[in-house]
């Protein structure tokens, strides 16, 4: 069985199970209809995906990795805050009349600071850093830019990416202050699996590990039982990641160069509630 599953499994009983309960508390997130969306929450989750292993995709339900993989290429190659450069709606609810959602994500990563080699934007500092100076312990991205947070129309969740090469492998810490366990947890971890095989490859590297480290795991009163049906369904095993090996620059991956080999997986979960 995928050894991501198991992992999320884990956690998701451990919340469950152990977590704190937000029911006596003001809460900013509402449902639709208006009613304040609570949740139960663990602090201070560590998962560690060993991509040498594994493409760490949950097998337990469906998870659309082309549109996952369409938005953190709109996040960190296209470095747009406009919803029109993405193939998705999930980002309609925070968009704004001109369809930005403020200086976040993509807007923060496109800003250009001067180092004594030159000027880089984050993204390409990273990507001379591999090339130049991989074993460096300063290659660091942070879209939380406090000068700008007034300006977003919603905070960065998954906000810092410290890279890391040991030998010939690339790892990576991804450091994200808040999480939708049952919408976002393995979208996120599809996604930043696959920017470090497309760091990896574009750099002589292969992929190593992801460390997740998640400050407010939490999963909402409304999702605890989706949840709870999620994690006894059956685990498959994990799918192989294929990708065009053609690609040698970053800014030439599209989502049509990633596929995954027997995906077998449960069905997918209709009308997720989502709290704003």
């Amino acid at each position: 069985m995928s050894k991501a599953d198991i992992i999320f499994i884990d956690m998701c009983k451990d919340i469950l199970k152990n977590g704190f309960s937000s029911e006596e508390q003001k809460v900013r997130p509402c449902w639709e209809d208006g009613t304040p969306a609570h949740t139960i929450k663990k602090f201070g989750i560590v998962n560690r995906y060993d991509l040498t292993q594994e493409f760490p995709i949950l097998t337990l339900r469906s998870i659309n990795y082309k549109a996952a993989i369409d938005e953190i290429l709109w996040i960190w190659q296209k470095k747009s805050n406009n919803i029109q450069d993405l193939n998705s709606r999930i980002w309609d609810a925070w968009a704004d009349e001109k369809g930005t959602i403020g200086k976040a994500y993509g807007y923060q990563l496109k800003i250009k600071h001067k180092y004594p080699e030159g000027e880089f934007d984050q993204v390409d500092r990273v990507l001379y850093d591999l090339k130049h100076n991989p074993y460096s312990r300063r290659i660091i991205t942070n879209m939380y830019n406090h000068a700008d947070l007034h300006e977003m129309n919603l905070y960065p969740c998954a906000y810092s990416m410290t890279f890391n090469v040991t030998g010939n492998k690339l790892n990576a810490i991804l450091n994200q202050r808040s999480q939708d366990v049952l919408v976002a947890n393995n979208w996120n971890v599809v996604q930043y699996s696959i920017l470090i095989h497309m760091f990896a490859q574009v750099s002589g590297l292969v992929p190593g590990e992801l460390v997740h480290v998640i400050a407010d795991a939490h999963i909402y009163d409304r999702h605890i039982p989706l949840v709870e049906e999620l994690i006894q369904r059956k685990p498959y095993p994990a799918p192989k990641l294929v990708i065009n090996r053609d690609v040698k620059n970053f800014y030439d991956f599209k989502v049509e160069d990633f596929s995954l080999e027997n995906y077998q997986h449960g069905e997918s979960i209709k009308k997720i509630p989502v709290a704003v």
